[in-house]
């Protein structure tokens, strides 16, 4: 099956900042999060202060990204140079319509092909849309268990809530396993085609491929980059 073009457009440069951005401090978040959870000998104070750090990081970068997603406009789809303003990318599309199966079926090898579809396919869109609820979840549960703020009103009502310090430490740290699971969950949907959207987030490299026209939801013609560029 011949696939659709990869442009710079589908991810403009602030995206791709704030994606790292996200990257990195989720990284450093997971690797800090167990040092601190199996207090490992000579480590408890940097992993404290570079968790904390990048917990404020992560939320400020979705905070960041969110708001930009109303100003900021990429292409709706694959194969195309068209632009919208980025939260529609986000939001149902007629392209996404009656896929959700078809979808779920492609991701486990129970159908060859996937359906035309927008830039993001129906589960990726359901699973992007749920981490900043989850990264605002995991901040507040943070700032629950971090001694400065744990005392604040909120924070107590919030311990209160889930049962004190240890239940809302739970809670953090399944959190923590949510995102190493969507880490492995994110790598596979954006790259089952193949390595295309990697190397454009990685190196800004385009790919060819098929055009689309969005507004008609139909192939419109074949863009030969590569041959091209040869």
């Amino acid at each position: 099956m011949a696939h659709l073009a990869h442009y710079k457009e589908a991810h403009p440069l602030p995206f791709v900042i704030t994606h790292w951005i996200n990257l990195v401090a989720m990284i450093f978040l997971i690797i800090t999060g167990f040092l601190i959870h199996f207090a490992v000998p000579g480590t408890m104070s940097m992993a404290r202060g570079c968790h904390v750090f990048f917990g404020f990081v992560i939320f400020i970068n979705c905070v960041v990204r969110v708001i930009m997603s109303f100003f900021v406009k990429s292409a709706p789809t694959g194969g195309t140079r068209k632009q919208v303003k980025d939260f529609r990318t986000w939001l149902p599309q007629k392209d996404n319509r009656h896929q959700g199966g078809s979808w779920i079926k492609y991701y486990l090898f129970m159908k060859k092909d996937h359906p035309l579809s927008a830039k993001l396919g129906v589960p990726q869109k359901i699973s992007y849309l749920l981490i900043p609820i989850l990264i605002i979840l995991m901040f507040i549960t943070g700032l629950c268990l971090w001694p400065p703020t744990a005392t604040s009103g909120f924070c107590t009502w919030c311990l209160n809530l889930v049962g004190g310090a240890m239940s809302m430490r739970i809670i953090h740290y399944f959190g923590m396993f949510v995102f190493i699971i969507f880490i492995f969950i994110h790598v596979y949907l954006a790259n089952v085609e193949g390595t295309e959207p990697t190397k454009l987030m990685f190196f800004r490299k385009e790919h060819g491929g098929l055009v689309y026209d969005p507004d008609k939801h139909v192939i419109v013609g074949d863009d030969n980059l590569k041959a091209r560029n040869e």
